[in-house]
C-alpha cells in the first residue's frame, strides 16, 4: 500500500498509529523503569537544567526529574500517551504537553533534551527536520542525551539509524562527547543500542 495513502493508523508520522498502540496495551519500547545510564547521568550532573523530553510516552524519566527537582516538559503529540504520562507522573511537577516536536511554542529555553524512542519512531524522510529542530532548541553548551538505535532496520519503527548517519546529522552544530554500551535495552532494541551525549557547539 503506498504510504500517500495508508490511514493515519498506520502511519507513525500521525499521532493515530500511537493513540492505536497505547489503546492497545503495544508499547514494546516502554521498559516500565528508568535506564541506567540515564539516572547515572543525572546523579552526576551538579545541578538541575530545564529539561526537554520529546516523544515522552509513559514519561518514566519525566517522574525520576522532577522528583529530584529538575524543571522538565514532556511533550508528545499522542493524547492517548499523554493520559499513560499523567498516570505515571502523578502530583510530579512536570509540564506535560499534547504538542508536535516540531512546531510547539517555547516559553523556556531548555538546557537539556533526552532522547529515548522518539528520533527512532520517525520515518526517514524526518530525521533532517529532528537534527534542524534540536539544534535551534538548544544553545551553545546544551545538551543531547540518551539512546540511540544504531543499526540499518529500514522497516519500524523502531527505525534504525547507522552512526554515520547519525553524525550526518548531529556534526555540524555538536560534538560528541559521551558515548557507551547499553546493557539494560528493552528486548526491541537489544544489542543495537548506544548511551550517547552530544553538546551544542558555539554558533
Amino acid at each position: 500500500m503506498n504510504e500517500a495513502i495508508k490511514p493515519p493508523e498506520q502511519r507513525p508520522e500521525h499521532p493515530d498509529f500511537w493513540c492505536k498502540r497505547f489503546g492497545q496495551g503495544v508499547t514494546p519500547w516502554d521498559a516500565g523503569r528508568v535506564p541506567a545510564a540515564f539516572a547515572d547521568f543525572i546523579a552526576r550532573q551538579p545541578a538541575p537544567e530545564n529539561t526537554l523530553i520529546p516523544g515522552c510516552g509513559s514519561a518514566w524519566e519525566a517522574a525520576h526529574l522532577a522528583g529530584r527537582g529538575w524543571p522538565v516538559t514532556a511533550l508528545d503529540f499522542s493524547p492517548t500517551a499523554i493520559a499513560a504520562a499523567r498516570e505515571i507522573i502523578g502530583d510530579d511537577a512536570v509540564d506535560l504537553l499534547c504538542a508536535d516536536f516540531f512546531d510547539f511554542p517555547v516559553t523556556t529555553p531548555y538546557r537539556l533534551i533526552y532522547e529515548r524512542a522518539f528520533l527512532c519512531a520517525l520515518p526517514r524522510k524526518l530525521w533532517a527536520a529532528w537534527g534542524r529542530r534540536v539544534a535551534e532548541l538548544l544553545p551553545p553548551g546544551g545538551r543531547l542525551a540518551g539512546y540511540f538505535f544504531l543499526c540499518d532496520q529500514a522497516k519500524g519503527p523502531p527505525f534504525g539509524i547507522l552512526p554515520e548517519q547519525l553524525d550526518a546529522l548531529l556534526a555540524e552544530h555538536f560534538e560528541l562527547i559521551e558515548d557507551a554500551a547499553v546493557d539494560d535495552s528493552c528486548p526491541v532494541f537489544a544489542g543495537r543500542e548506544r548511551w550517547q551525549v552530544w553538546r551544542r557547539r558555539p554558533a
